[in-house]
């Protein structure tokens, strides 16, 4: 039996992953839609801006280019981009945060300048945001009906916000106590040609194993944005990273212990008054590793990519937790994709892909994925501390070979289902593109 807190023997649990495995193989057996621009992919990046439409010719999927200004980009997958009534999407920009129609395409600046978009309010017409070249670092909002900003809060020095609470109350985020060390990030590498929040640093593996082994004492937050009041939730000489609130409930915190993934225990929840802390995932093998988590639209699920052991057999795990309940999708290794992301009604799934440099070291895996997911039904013994088994049944909506995967894609549903929306530089620049879930006609 697989629960959080309670271990078991090593072979039983070797042997419940190698027979899913084997199940899962047998198991396998807007208004833009018609747009007058579409177009066959080009073979190689042109030199002006990329086709406003084309259908992918190895899949029969319809893509659209959403941005129009070069190195443009999406959120990070399990941040919120959208407006409250889902019509509308928040991006960035080098001059800024953008904010786009999603039924007209329609899209201008709200925030112009060096910032940091935080997160789009889930109550109000609200992106939240800071300002990282700040003396004093605070966070701001942004009315996206009137462009109103407001500086709302100073954050403690070596501080930041990721994350804002349901009801738009509450803010997250950490500092490092005193002078010491380094933040991380200071000494980023960046890959040449390549900018903006969702690329990766070349030598990020070894700013990771360099902020894990610091112990620099951190204190993880929350900060009223009403009037200021800054309530410590937790001391650790750990690197507590990737705060995410929940999307429904306002006093429910996921926070993770950040570093390479063997080497922690993840994933985490907290609420705000610091009580029921508590490790969502407890590794049951060596070697095993969980990360890029994430929440379901309705913050009953969260879910996370889950390896076992790392690079060799791979899920897409959700635990519930006000029932405990567990469920893992199995995947192959060409179908594993870097970041995950589901629809309201659980009915689809979403990846971005990875090269052969990810983690899974796939060899055709530079795609953009659909996902049917598919529950097996348990022919034996079964309860309610039992891991429930399922498979991916895969579709791909994107050839991304002509991408360079230093920039992580980051899916995410449109509001209405219809399409897959992530960012890509497989035209030089990164623009944000939605491809059509329904095949084109």
């Amino acid at each position: 039996m697989i629960s959080t807190g309670r271990t078991g023997d090593a072979r039983r649990m070797r042997q419940f992953i190698m027979s899913l495995s084997a199940l899962a193989v047998c198991a396998r057996g807007r208004a833009w839609a018609d747009s007058a621009a579409t177009e066959t992919a080009p073979a190689t990046a042109p030199a002006g801006p990329p086709p406003a439409a084309w259908i992918d010719p190895d899949t029969g999927h319809r893509v659209h280019r959403l941005t129009a200004e070069p190195g443009s980009t999406g959120f990070y997958f399990n941040i919120n981009a959208y407006t409250s009534d889902g019509k509308r999407m928040v991006y960035t920009a080098p001059d800024g945060i953008h904010v786009l129609e999603l039924a007209s395409g329609n899209a201008r600046l709200v925030v112009p300048g060096k910032v940091r978009a935080i997160v789009v309010g889930r109550k109000t017409p609200t992106v939240f945001f800071s300002k990282p070249d700040e003396k004093e670092k605070g966070v701001y909002s942004a009315n996206l009906d009137t462009s109103e900003i407001k500086k709302l809060t100073t954050l403690p020095p070596r501080g930041n916000v990721s994350t804002v609470n349901a009801d738009e109350t509450l803010a997250a985020g950490t500092y490092i106590e005193g002078t010491a060390g380094q933040d991380y990030g200071e000494n980023k590498i960046l890959p040449p040609g390549q900018s903006g929040p969702l690329v990766q640093p070349v030598n990020k593996a070894q700013m990771m194993e360099e902020r894990l082994a610091a112990k620099l004492p951190l204190v993880l937050f929350t900060v009223n944005l009403e009037d200021g009041k800054l309530t410590p939730l937790l001391h650790s000489t750990d690197w507590i990273n990737h705060l995410l609130f929940s999307p429904t409930d306002p006093a429910l915190l996921m926070y993770c212990h950040e570093g390479a993934w063997q080497k922690v225990d993840r994933i985490w929840n907290i609420h705000t008054d610091g009580s029921q802390n508590q490790l969502i995932h407890k590794r049951m093998m060596a070697n095993e590793i969980a990360g890029h988590e994430f929440w379901g639209i309705d913050g009953k699920t969260l879910w996370y990519d889950l390896q076992t052991p790392k690079g060799e057999d791979f899920f897409l795990a959700g635990y519930t937790p006000a029932t405990g309940e567990r469920r893992w999708y199995h995947m192959q290794r060409d179908e594993w994709s870097i970041h995950f992301n589901v629809t309201a009604d659980e009915k689809l799934f979403c990846g971005d892909g990875g090269d052969p440099g990810q983690v899974a070291k796939a060899q055709d895996g530079e795609w953009i994925e659909l996902f049917r997911p598919q529950l097996l039904r348990p022919s034996g013994i079964n309860d309610k501390d039992l891991v429930q088994p399922g498979v991916f049944h895969s579709e791909r909506l994107v050839n991304m070979s002509k991408h360079n995967y230093k920039l992580e894609p980051n899916v995410r549903f449109s509001p209405d289902n219809k399409m897959v929306i992530f960012t890509s530089n497989m035209f030089g620049p990164s623009y944000v593109f939605g491809v059509e879930v329904e095949k084109a006609k």
